[in-house]
């Protein structure tokens, strides 16, 4: 599992597109990875045959950890681990099998992500070739295991047997920085004498006791050799269902607590007529100049936005705690808040204040398609700078969202329904629905959000203003 960076650690395998005995050449993708980013496809960067697939879909693998074996030796077959014959001692040499089969400058990395050079030389393969000098693809991997500690290369990420290199998986050593423990001075308490992540705690602790360290290797789960087993996707019972919380939910679930308490959110309402906004969405879908492309009432809703932030500017702009600074944005990155099979993903709109209606029409229509199909980048979910998101779709008519972290504002529309409405001093039947406003109070006072919630309804309930105030 290569590095995916920002700071994760792990991804669940969703789907293999390649089985053993399969041919694959470099930048093939062989299978499709979540992140608690989004899912991308992983392409592998070897030239070969398939080996063996060490994980099913559905487990969750750290980062380091090998998924796939590739023959790439004319016949001799990588030494993938065996869980059977070895358990302890894969736990550690693992990662390092298929990097060593790697090409010399390359080095796996998952679409869309970067990793830093590798180090790590071609060794060569003495032993493994004098006890099976022309082992086809499919040899089984029962005699490999004790060929695979004579070739792991000394400096890979703490999981070869160098001379004082302390063994620690990659999550437990970003641990170690993030607390600033020197993984040298670290007693292990894992088998094998690998470093936990309850090793780095005790280390990092003002005055950590031996007797702390005793329990550890009990509950220790990270240095268990990884089995080739589906991880737990759902645990049912008579009475309840548990679904374990992981991939984009659960990087959801994190920002969105990080969000509600952090920034101190105040959330405004305006119902009003959209009536000439609904008419306007029939004269734009039966006209000439949007032929092909989707008109919608979000459409209009998302134009009335940019048009609101330029008679508006302040209210887009970002808090940073660091500098304790607020940061002024010439530009919207419009998020939309998008229900997928995996959860709730917001991509946002590059650069949406410089287009056109047709080119935002067009931005509009690729986002939510490449969402729907979980397609979506991480680069797509960053940068945003204000979000809209759709609750009138599900019947809804209001509600108080939570801001997007990193963002000042966040616009949920609600269900647009037929309603009695006052209409030129009469009571009529008129196309009726109700915006809500959350806000981030450190940004954006009670003055400046109320403004730009009515400049917004008042744009919608006259468009002809899209060309008047823009």
């Amino acid at each position: 599992m290569p590095d995916v960076g920002e700071g994760l650690t792990e991804a669940e395998i969703l789907k293999w597109y390649v089985q053993p005995g399969d041919t694959v050449e470099d930048g093939q993708v062989v299978c499709e990875v979540e992140t608690a980013k989004a899912a991308v496809e992983l392409p592998i960067p070897f030239d070969g045959t398939v080996h063996e697939l060490l994980f099913p879909e559905g487990t969750t693998v750290d980062v380091g950890q090998v998924i796939i074996s590739v023959n790439v030796g004319g016949g001799t077959a990588p030494a993938p681990p065996a869980a059977e014959a070895a358990p302890v001692a894969a736990a550690a040499p693992a990662p390092a099998a298929a990097e060593e089969a790697a090409p010399q400058g390359r080095t796996p990395v998952l679409v869309g992500y970067g990793v830093a050079a590798s180090s790590t030389k071609r060794r060569a393969r003495k032993a493994a070739q004098g006890a099976a000098p022309a082992a086809p693809a499919q040899a089984a991997p029962v005699v490999e295991p004790a060929l695979v500690p004579v070739t792991v290369p000394e400096q890979l990420n703490g999981h070869g047997p160098g001379a004082g290199r302390p063994l620690a998986k990659p999550p437990v050593r970003k641990l170690a920085k993030d607390l600033g423990v020197d993984l040298a001075t670290v007693t292990p308490t894992g088998p094998d004498g690998v470093i936990t992540r309850e090793d780095v705690h005790a280390a990092a602790a003002p005055a950590p006791a031996p007797a702390v360290q005793a329990p550890v290797p009990v509950a220790e789960p990270v240095a268990a050799p990884a089995p080739v087993q589906a991880a737990p996707a759902v645990s049912t019972d008579a009475r309840e269902t548990r679904v374990p919380v992981k991939g984009v939910r659960k990087a959801t679930a994190a920002a969105m607590v990080g969000s509600a308490f952090t920034a101190p959110h105040v959330t405004e309402f305006v119902t009003f007529d959209i009536t000439r906004t609904m008419k306007l969405v029939d004269e734009l879908k039966a006209g000439t100049d949007m032929a092909g492309l989707r008109v919608n009432p979000l459409l209009l809703i998302a134009k009335a936005v940019l048009v609101a932030v330029k008679r508006n500017p302040e209210i887009n702009a970002a808090w940073d705690e660091a500098a304790q600074e607020i940061v002024l944005k010439h530009y919207v990155n419009l998020g939309i808040a998008a229900a997928t099979p995996r959860g709730l993903l917001v991509p946002n709109i590059k650069d949406a204040h410089a287009q056109t209606l047709p080119e935002l029409s067009a931005s509009l229509s690729e986002l939510v398609s490449t969402a729907r199909e979980g397609k979506t980048t991480p680069a797509a979910m960053q940068g945003g700078t204000l979000t809209i998101t759709n609750v009138g779709v599900f019947g809804v008519d209001t509600g108080t969202p939570i801001l997007n972290p990193g963002e000042s504002a966040i616009l949920a529309v609600g269900a647009i329904k037929l309603q009695p409405w006052v209409h030129k001093g009469k009571v009529k039947p008129r196309q009726v629905t109700t915006l809500a406003l959350s806000f981030d109070h450190r940004l954006v006072d009670g003055e400046l959000g109320s403004k730009f919630l009515a400049d917004v309804a008042a744009i919608l309930e006259q468009p002809k203003r899209l060309i008047t105030w823009a």
